[in-house]
Protein backbone atom coordinates (compact mmCIF):
# COMPACT_ATOMS: atom_id res chain seq x y z
CA UNK A 1 0.00 0.00 0.00
CA UNK A 2 1.44 3.27 -1.01
CA UNK A 3 0.86 7.06 0.43
CA UNK A 4 -1.06 9.59 -1.03
CA UNK A 5 1.47 11.88 -2.54
CA UNK A 6 0.55 15.40 -1.00
CA UNK A 7 -1.21 18.15 -4.13
CA UNK A 8 0.74 20.85 -4.60
CA UNK A 9 -1.88 23.40 -4.60
CA UNK A 10 -1.81 26.84 -6.29
CA UNK A 11 -3.92 29.49 -5.90
CA UNK A 12 -3.81 32.71 -7.47
CA UNK A 13 -4.53 36.11 -5.37
CA UNK A 14 -8.10 36.37 -6.17
CA UNK A 15 -9.01 33.19 -4.56
CA UNK A 16 -6.17 33.65 -1.61
CA UNK A 17 -8.46 36.60 -1.27
CA UNK A 18 -11.29 35.30 -1.59
CA UNK A 19 -10.55 31.90 0.95
CA UNK A 20 -8.57 34.39 3.37
CA UNK A 21 -9.70 37.63 3.10
CA UNK A 22 -7.39 37.93 6.70
CA UNK A 23 -4.53 36.46 5.29
CA UNK A 24 -0.58 37.58 5.40
CA UNK A 25 2.34 36.54 3.31
CA UNK A 26 5.64 36.15 4.22
CA UNK A 27 8.98 35.98 2.62
CA UNK A 28 11.40 33.91 4.15
CA UNK A 29 13.16 37.41 5.16
CA UNK A 30 9.84 38.28 7.04
CA UNK A 31 8.57 40.69 4.52
CA UNK A 32 5.26 41.05 3.56
CA UNK A 33 4.31 40.04 0.14
CA UNK A 34 1.09 40.01 0.36
CA UNK A 35 -2.07 40.72 2.61
CA UNK A 36 -5.66 40.01 2.65
CA UNK A 37 -8.14 42.85 1.74
CA UNK A 38 -9.61 43.27 5.29
CA UNK A 39 -6.14 43.58 6.48
CA UNK A 40 -5.38 46.33 3.94
CA UNK A 41 -8.57 47.77 5.07
CA UNK A 42 -7.39 48.27 8.31
CA UNK A 43 -3.83 49.49 7.44
CA UNK A 44 -5.99 52.38 5.43
CA UNK A 45 -2.99 54.65 3.73
CA UNK A 46 -0.37 52.73 5.13
CA UNK A 47 1.77 50.41 2.58
CA UNK A 48 1.90 46.82 3.96
CA UNK A 49 3.38 44.87 0.96
CA UNK A 50 7.11 44.86 1.03
CA UNK A 51 7.42 45.73 4.81
CA UNK A 52 8.59 44.02 7.84
CA UNK A 53 6.28 41.74 8.98
CA UNK A 54 7.37 42.71 12.91
CA UNK A 55 8.10 46.07 12.57
CA UNK A 56 3.93 46.08 11.65
CA UNK A 57 2.76 43.41 13.88
CA UNK A 58 3.21 42.45 17.35
CA UNK A 59 2.82 38.90 18.24
CA UNK A 60 1.74 38.86 22.33
CA UNK A 61 1.71 35.20 22.62
CA UNK A 62 3.66 32.87 22.90
CA UNK A 63 6.10 35.46 23.81
CA UNK A 64 9.36 35.53 22.33
CA UNK A 65 7.98 35.28 18.51
CA UNK A 66 10.92 38.17 17.30
CA UNK A 67 11.93 36.96 13.93
CA UNK A 68 11.00 34.59 11.11
CA UNK A 69 13.05 31.80 12.78
CA UNK A 70 11.00 32.00 15.65
CA UNK A 71 7.39 32.08 13.24
CA UNK A 72 8.55 28.82 11.97
CA UNK A 73 8.90 26.97 15.44
CA UNK A 74 5.52 28.14 16.06
CA UNK A 75 3.94 27.19 13.44
CA UNK A 76 0.32 25.41 13.72
CA UNK A 77 0.17 27.11 17.38
CA UNK A 78 -2.52 29.98 17.69
CA UNK A 79 -1.20 32.98 17.67
CA UNK A 80 -2.78 36.39 19.61
CA UNK A 81 -1.18 39.20 17.63
CA UNK A 82 -1.72 43.11 17.17
CA UNK A 83 -1.07 45.31 14.15
CA UNK A 84 0.60 48.24 15.46
CA UNK A 85 -1.21 50.95 13.75
CA UNK A 86 -4.64 49.37 16.07
CA UNK A 87 -3.18 47.80 18.90
CA UNK A 88 -6.58 48.34 20.47
CA UNK A 89 -7.89 45.72 18.36
CA UNK A 90 -6.19 41.99 19.14
CA UNK A 91 -6.32 39.35 16.47
CA UNK A 92 -5.46 35.46 16.60
CA UNK A 93 -3.63 34.27 13.88
CA UNK A 94 -2.33 30.71 12.18
CA UNK A 95 1.00 30.74 10.09
CA UNK A 96 2.26 27.67 8.30
CA UNK A 97 4.83 26.88 5.81
CA UNK A 98 4.54 27.45 2.16
CA UNK A 99 5.07 23.66 -0.12
CA UNK A 100 8.12 25.78 -1.08
CA UNK A 101 9.84 26.11 2.14
CA UNK A 102 10.22 29.61 1.34
CA UNK A 103 7.80 32.00 3.31
CA UNK A 104 4.98 31.84 5.35
CA UNK A 105 1.03 32.44 5.15
CA UNK A 106 -0.67 33.80 7.94
CA UNK A 107 -4.24 33.57 8.25
CA UNK A 108 -5.80 36.16 11.29
CA UNK A 109 -9.19 36.65 12.69
CA UNK A 110 -10.40 39.45 15.19
CA UNK A 111 -11.96 37.06 17.91
CA UNK A 112 -13.58 38.59 20.68
CA UNK A 113 -12.20 42.01 19.20
CA UNK A 114 -14.52 41.72 16.14
CA UNK A 115 -17.86 43.78 17.51
CA UNK A 116 -14.84 46.33 18.36
CA UNK A 117 -13.45 46.04 14.71
CA UNK A 118 -16.27 46.36 13.09
CA UNK A 119 -17.75 49.32 14.39
CA UNK A 120 -13.86 51.28 14.19
CA UNK A 121 -13.51 50.36 10.54
CA UNK A 122 -17.29 49.74 8.99
CA UNK A 123 -16.41 46.38 8.04
CA UNK A 124 -19.00 44.54 6.57
CA UNK A 125 -19.95 40.72 5.78
CA UNK A 126 -17.97 41.47 1.93
CA UNK A 127 -14.47 41.72 4.55
CA UNK A 128 -14.86 38.15 5.78
CA UNK A 129 -15.00 34.84 3.88
CA UNK A 130 -18.75 33.37 3.28
CA UNK A 131 -17.83 30.51 5.09
CA UNK A 132 -16.15 32.40 8.29
CA UNK A 133 -19.23 32.74 11.59
CA UNK A 134 -17.74 35.56 12.35
CA UNK A 135 -21.27 36.76 9.73
CA UNK A 136 -23.61 34.92 11.66
CA UNK A 137 -22.26 36.48 15.04
CA UNK A 138 -22.16 39.80 13.09
CA UNK A 139 -25.79 39.16 12.20
CA UNK A 140 -27.11 38.10 15.78
CA UNK A 141 -25.13 40.50 17.39
CA UNK A 142 -27.48 42.81 15.28
CA UNK A 143 -30.34 41.52 15.72
CA UNK A 144 -29.91 41.43 19.49
CA UNK A 145 -28.72 44.87 19.43
CA UNK A 146 -31.98 45.49 17.66
CA UNK A 147 -33.81 43.74 19.70
CA UNK A 148 -32.05 45.04 23.00
CA UNK A 149 -32.99 48.90 21.95
CA UNK A 150 -36.71 48.62 21.17
CA UNK A 151 -37.36 46.54 24.65
CA UNK A 152 -35.45 49.61 26.48
CA UNK A 153 -37.59 51.81 24.31
CA UNK A 154 -40.72 49.95 25.27
CA UNK A 155 -39.24 49.63 28.84
CA UNK A 156 -38.95 53.66 28.74
CA UNK A 157 -42.75 54.22 26.95
CA UNK A 158 -44.09 52.04 29.68
CA UNK A 159 -42.55 53.84 32.09
CA UNK A 160 -43.38 57.16 30.90
CA UNK A 161 -47.24 56.00 30.91
CA UNK A 162 -47.17 54.43 34.13
CA UNK A 163 -45.42 57.68 35.48
CA UNK A 164 -48.02 60.14 33.79
CA UNK A 165 -51.01 57.49 35.34
CA UNK A 166 -49.05 57.41 38.57
CA UNK A 167 -49.45 61.08 38.24
CA UNK A 168 -52.97 61.95 36.71
CA UNK A 169 -54.39 59.69 39.42
CA UNK A 170 -53.06 62.36 42.31
CA UNK A 171 -53.76 65.19 40.48
CA UNK A 172 -57.27 67.31 39.90
CA UNK A 173 -57.96 68.16 36.33
CA UNK A 174 -59.35 71.33 36.37
CA UNK A 175 -56.81 72.89 38.63
CA UNK A 176 -54.13 71.14 38.37
CA UNK A 177 -53.43 70.72 41.66
CA UNK A 178 -52.63 68.00 43.88
CA UNK A 179 -56.27 66.11 44.84
CA UNK A 180 -57.80 64.26 47.56
CA UNK A 181 -55.60 61.12 47.00
CA UNK A 182 -52.21 63.19 46.34
CA UNK A 183 -52.82 65.10 49.81
CA UNK A 184 -53.29 62.12 51.62
CA UNK A 185 -50.36 60.16 50.13
CA UNK A 186 -48.05 63.79 50.70
CA UNK A 187 -49.37 63.63 54.55
CA UNK A 188 -49.00 60.01 55.12
CA UNK A 189 -45.45 60.09 53.92
CA UNK A 190 -44.52 63.48 56.22
CA UNK A 191 -46.04 61.49 59.33
CA UNK A 192 -44.24 57.94 58.42
CA UNK A 193 -40.68 59.86 57.83
CA UNK A 194 -41.65 62.48 61.07
CA UNK A 195 -41.07 65.80 59.31
CA UNK A 196 -42.63 68.47 60.87
CA UNK A 197 -45.30 70.35 58.74
CA UNK A 198 -48.11 72.66 58.83
CA UNK A 199 -51.71 72.19 57.66
CA UNK A 200 -54.23 74.56 56.17
CA UNK A 201 -57.32 73.86 54.93
CA UNK A 202 -59.07 76.55 52.89
CA UNK A 203 -63.19 76.68 51.98
CA UNK A 204 -64.10 79.17 49.29
CA UNK A 205 -66.54 81.95 50.72
CA UNK A 206 -69.62 83.26 48.20
CA UNK A 207 -69.05 80.39 45.89
CA UNK A 208 -72.27 79.13 45.43
CA UNK A 209 -73.16 82.74 44.56
CA UNK A 210 -70.70 82.37 41.85
CA UNK A 211 -72.34 79.16 40.14
CA UNK A 212 -75.64 80.44 40.55
CA UNK A 213 -74.74 83.66 39.69
CA UNK A 214 -72.67 83.05 36.15
CA UNK A 215 -72.95 79.44 35.83
CA UNK A 216 -70.56 76.20 35.96
CA UNK A 217 -68.24 77.71 33.60
CA UNK A 218 -67.49 80.77 36.03
CA UNK A 219 -67.45 78.12 38.42
CA UNK A 220 -64.49 76.40 36.98
CA UNK A 221 -62.68 79.63 36.33
CA UNK A 222 -62.78 80.64 39.17
CA UNK A 223 -61.02 77.35 40.86
CA UNK A 224 -58.32 77.70 38.05
CA UNK A 225 -57.42 80.71 39.41
CA UNK A 226 -57.73 79.62 42.92
CA UNK A 227 -55.54 76.59 41.71
CA UNK A 228 -52.71 79.15 40.08
CA UNK A 229 -52.94 81.60 43.57
CA UNK A 230 -51.99 78.91 45.54
CA UNK A 231 -49.28 77.96 43.68
CA UNK A 232 -47.82 81.06 43.86
CA UNK A 233 -47.64 81.38 47.59
CA UNK A 234 -46.37 77.86 47.97
CA UNK A 235 -42.70 76.68 48.03
CA UNK A 236 -41.23 74.25 46.34
CA UNK A 237 -42.11 71.17 48.09
CA UNK A 238 -45.11 72.33 49.69
CA UNK A 239 -48.28 70.65 48.47
CA UNK A 240 -51.25 72.18 47.30
CA UNK A 241 -54.28 70.04 46.79
CA UNK A 242 -58.13 70.45 45.73
CA UNK A 243 -59.68 67.61 48.44
CA UNK A 244 -63.69 68.87 47.64
CA UNK A 245 -65.49 71.17 45.09
CA UNK A 246 -64.76 74.71 46.57
CA UNK A 247 -62.20 72.91 49.37
CA UNK A 248 -58.19 72.83 49.61
CA UNK A 249 -55.29 72.09 51.65
CA UNK A 250 -51.91 73.45 51.74
CA UNK A 251 -49.23 71.02 53.50
CA UNK A 252 -46.09 73.00 53.91
CA UNK A 253 -43.27 70.81 55.00
CA UNK A 254 -40.07 71.93 57.64
CA UNK A 255 -43.34 74.93 58.57
CA UNK A 256 -41.49 76.48 61.52
CA UNK A 257 -44.35 77.52 63.62
CA UNK A 258 -48.09 79.18 63.47
CA UNK A 259 -47.07 82.68 62.81
CA UNK A 260 -45.50 81.30 59.53
CA UNK A 261 -48.56 79.63 58.68
CA UNK A 262 -50.29 82.40 59.14
CA UNK A 263 -48.82 84.49 57.06
CA UNK A 264 -49.30 82.26 54.40
CA UNK A 265 -52.94 82.09 54.94
CA UNK A 266 -53.37 85.83 54.84
CA UNK A 267 -51.25 85.73 51.27
CA UNK A 268 -53.89 83.62 50.59
CA UNK A 269 -57.04 85.81 51.61
CA UNK A 270 -55.43 89.04 50.62
CA UNK A 271 -55.27 87.03 46.99
CA UNK A 272 -58.68 85.97 46.98
CA UNK A 273 -60.39 89.61 47.58
CA UNK A 274 -59.49 90.29 43.82
CA UNK A 275 -62.62 89.42 42.04
CA UNK A 276 -62.10 86.41 38.69
CA UNK A 277 -63.13 88.39 35.52
CA UNK A 278 -65.37 85.90 33.85
CA UNK A 279 -66.15 87.02 30.19
CA UNK A 280 -66.57 90.76 31.85
CA UNK A 281 -68.33 89.91 35.00
CA UNK A 282 -66.29 90.02 38.10
CA UNK A 283 -66.83 86.95 40.01
CA UNK A 284 -66.27 87.94 43.82
CA UNK A 285 -65.28 85.25 46.06
CA UNK A 286 -63.35 84.97 49.96
CA UNK A 287 -62.49 82.42 51.55
CA UNK A 288 -62.47 81.06 55.57
CA UNK A 289 -59.22 79.16 56.93
CA UNK A 290 -58.92 76.68 59.42
CA UNK A 291 -54.94 75.81 60.37
CA UNK A 292 -52.84 73.46 62.38
CA UNK A 293 -49.60 71.96 63.41
CA UNK A 294 -48.37 68.68 63.40
CA UNK A 295 -46.00 69.71 66.16
CA UNK A 296 -49.00 70.27 68.75
CA UNK A 297 -49.46 66.56 68.35
CA UNK A 298 -47.77 63.67 69.29
CA UNK A 299 -48.07 61.65 67.93
CA UNK A 300 -49.03 63.27 64.56
CA UNK A 301 -52.57 61.80 63.15
CA UNK A 302 -53.38 62.91 59.97
CA UNK A 303 -57.34 61.94 60.58
CA UNK A 304 -57.09 63.99 63.68
CA UNK A 305 -55.22 67.08 62.06
CA UNK A 306 -57.63 67.59 59.04
CA UNK A 307 -60.81 67.04 61.55
CA UNK A 308 -59.05 70.03 63.80
CA UNK A 309 -57.89 72.00 61.14
CA UNK A 310 -62.08 71.65 59.78
CA UNK A 311 -63.68 72.46 62.93
CA UNK A 312 -61.26 75.65 63.22
CA UNK A 313 -62.19 76.38 59.56
CA UNK A 314 -65.73 76.51 60.43
CA UNK A 315 -64.87 79.03 63.63
CA UNK A 316 -63.80 81.21 60.70
CA UNK A 317 -66.93 81.25 58.76
CA UNK A 318 -68.86 81.44 62.00
CA UNK A 319 -66.80 84.35 62.95
CA UNK A 320 -67.80 86.63 59.43
CA UNK A 321 -65.72 85.12 57.33
CA UNK A 322 -63.06 85.94 55.70
CA UNK A 323 -60.65 84.96 58.27
CA UNK A 324 -57.98 82.22 59.61
CA UNK A 325 -58.37 80.23 62.46
CA UNK A 326 -56.04 78.67 64.49
CA UNK A 327 -57.10 74.86 65.68
CA UNK A 328 -55.76 71.55 67.22
CA UNK A 329 -54.66 71.00 70.86
CA UNK A 330 -54.25 74.28 73.10
CA UNK A 331 -55.20 76.88 70.38
CA UNK A 332 -58.76 76.28 71.45
CA UNK A 333 -60.04 78.21 68.04
CA UNK A 334 -57.70 81.46 68.42
CA UNK A 335 -59.06 84.00 65.66
CA UNK A 336 -55.68 84.97 63.40
CA UNK A 337 -58.04 87.68 61.83
CA UNK A 338 -56.65 90.48 63.82
CA UNK A 339 -53.12 89.74 62.46
CA UNK A 340 -54.09 91.08 59.52
CA UNK A 341 -56.10 87.94 57.83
Amino acid sequence: MTAERPVNLRLGPAALNGLMPMHVALTAEGRISSVGPTIARLAGNQPLVGGWFFTLFEVRRPGGVLAMRDLMARAGETLHLSFRPHTEIGLRGLALPLATGKGMVMNLSFGIGVTEAVKVHALTDADFAPTDLTVELLYLMEAKSAVMNELRALNRRLDGARSRAEEQALTDTLTGLRNRRGAEAELARLVATGQPFGLLHLDLDHFKQVNDSFGHAAGDAVLSEVGRILRSVTRKGDTAARIGGDEFLLVLPACPDIDTLTAVARRVLSRLQKPVDFEGQPCRIGGSIGLVMSADYDPADVDRMIADADAALYASKRAGRGRATAGGPGAGGVDLSAAGA
